[in-house]
């Protein structure tokens, strides 16, 4: 299964001449969506609400809940808010429909770099870039004179000063909530160390030294952490640098829009963005799209009116209004100091996540067993292969494993 490559370079650079316009049609069909609630899907669907009959649900655990709600018949939703990965189930289970009549009749204002394509046809509209990367207090690092970490290793150090200088309650932030974002945290290191996750067969590759080293990076960076990095997500970490707990994290660009706003944030102007840490082969962090599905379980009127309502809340009208809450792929979008992070991450080599159905078991069972290497309950080879004996046990379920 290929997906359409997105280079994050073509969105830095894009820019638009397209008008300002307010909601071009009344919608009289109701449309719902489910996504996740960062502030770039809040910005959005605030913008497909301006049709009428349109009600969101931003939810951060949108992935558990997407593949029963779409299976419904008809479905619960009729707009999902997916990336690389989180479409996959969705794409399996058949209950996604394909886009190209849609985007012939709806569409044209899309650019060819927003439509994902998956042999052939059209199954999802890219609306962003996303990808970790290094945010980081630059008032601190000034003060005690040091420059921006490049690799893990100057983190960690960085941390060692930041931590005896007490000007932070804890120097580093992570997302390690055990599950999906501990399972992230894995992959963007793994592909750092410039590892692999599945060979031939389908069989499991992580076992091995670049494995090891990333584990043992994950723990020492917990030594600088909140003691309840377990419980840590994107919006724990956002908050930890509003707040002023901590210094430095490698957090999602659509997380850099949060830092400035002043609503909400201590810190405004003072969290600058970097590539994320280089491990011994690229940086370590994945590149992301996020966009949108439409269910397959709905009628084909149904289906119209929430691509039109979707096309409204991905134009730029939207994006002048949210330009920093996202790397957009919308034309309009001038690319800001927020997303130099991402930019150099893309620069640097850094990989896109590389989203199949093998990977997404693995992603499943990496989030499920590295709590106990973290705490101390196993150690390093013995948790990378209780890992890969999960993963062959749940492939050979999946009919990916023979």
């Amino acid at each position: 299964m290929k997906f359409k490559t997105l280079i994050l370079a073509s969105a830095v650079s894009m820019l638009t001449t397209t008008a300002w316009a307010e909601c071009a049609f009344d919608n009289n069909t109701s449309v719902k969506s489910l996504s996740a609630g960062f502030e770039a899907w809040k910005a959005v669907t605030d913008a497909m609400g301006e049709c009428g009959n349109f009600s969101a649900s931003l939810d951060q655990e949108f992935r558990e809940k997407q593949p029963e709600a779409f299976a419904a018949n008809p479905s619960l939703y009729q707009i999902g808010g997916v990336a690389n990965a989180t479409m996959i189930p969705l794409l399996n289970a058949g209950t996604i429909r394909p886009l190209d009549d849609l985007v012939a009749k709806f569409g044209q204002d899309l650019t060819p770099n927003q439509l994902i394509k998956v042999n052939g046809e059209i199954m999802a509209i890219a609306m962003m870039v996303n990808a970790q990367h290094l945010m980081y207090r630059q008032d601190i690092l000034d003060d005690l004179g040091l420059a921006v970490p490049t690799t893990y290793a100057e983190v960690l150090e960085a941390a060692e000063k930041i931590q005896a200088a007490g000007v932070v309650d804890y120097p580093l932030g992570g997302t390690f909530k055990t599950g999906w974002n501990l399972g992230e945290e894995f992959v963007n290191m793994y592909l750092g160390e410039g590892g692999t996750f599945v060979g031939e067969g389908n069989m499991p590759t992580i076992n091995n030294a670049a494995g090891v080293k990333s584990l043992e990076t994950l723990k020492a960076m917990t030594a600088y952490m909140d003691p309840e990095y377990l419980v840590s997500d994107s919006t724990y970490v956002q908050q930890q640098f509003q707040q002023g707990k901590i210094a430095i994290a490698n957090l999602w660009a659509s997380r850099a829009a949060a830092m400035d706003d002043a609503a909400e944030s201590q810190v405004v102007g003072k969290v600058k963005m970097a590539s994320a840490p280089i491990g011994s082969a690229a940086p370590a962090t994945s590149l992301w799209w996020d966009g949108i599905v439409f269910a397959a379980n709905m009628t084909d009127q149904e289906a119209e009116a929430a691509f039109k309502v979707a096309m409204e809340g991905l134009d730029s009208e939207m994006v002048a209004a949210n330009n920093d809450a996202a790397v957009w792929l919308v034309p309009g979008y001038k690319a800001g100091p927020l997303a130099q992070g991402a930019a150099a991450s893309a620069e640097n080599g850094a990989l896109p996540y590389p989203a199949s159905g093998p990977m997404g078991i693995m992603h499943t069972v990496l989030g499920n067993g590295l709590a106990d290497y973290l705490t101390g309950a196993k150690d390093a080879t013995t948790t990378l292969a209780d890992i890969e004996a999960a993963y062959v046990t749940a492939a050979k379920e999946a009919g990916l494993v023979k």
